[in-house]
């Protein structure tokens, strides 16, 4: 790729990214309404001719891995595990 098209490629993928941010504002926007709704109807589902909304307190257990370190930190080296990724950052 020449200069010019990496300079092409580069502020294609930011305008993308910024228009994905704007997405992203309405998407969180239309889902904050509709939650809205619901809070008002006193409702955790709503259905419709094409759409079934559900919005449920969900509970989970997770493991707290801060504290097993320092609680245990013998076992916590025995169970940990290391990753290797690439980033890819456009500054």
């Amino acid at each position: 790729m020449s200069m010019n098209e990496l300079e092409a490629k580069v502020a294609q993928l930011r305008e993308l990214r910024r228009m994905a941010e704007e997405l992203a504002g309405e998407i969180a926007a239309t889902e904050d309404a509709l939650k809205a709704y619901m809070a008002a109807n006193s409702t955790d589902e709503l259905y419709g001719p094409s759409f079934k909304i559900t919005w449920k307190e969900v509970t989970s257990s997770r493991l707290d891995g801060k504290a097993l370190k320092s609680a245990a930190p013998e076992l916590w080296q025995r169970f940990s595990k290391q990753t290797t990724a690439r980033r890819f950052i456009v500054a």
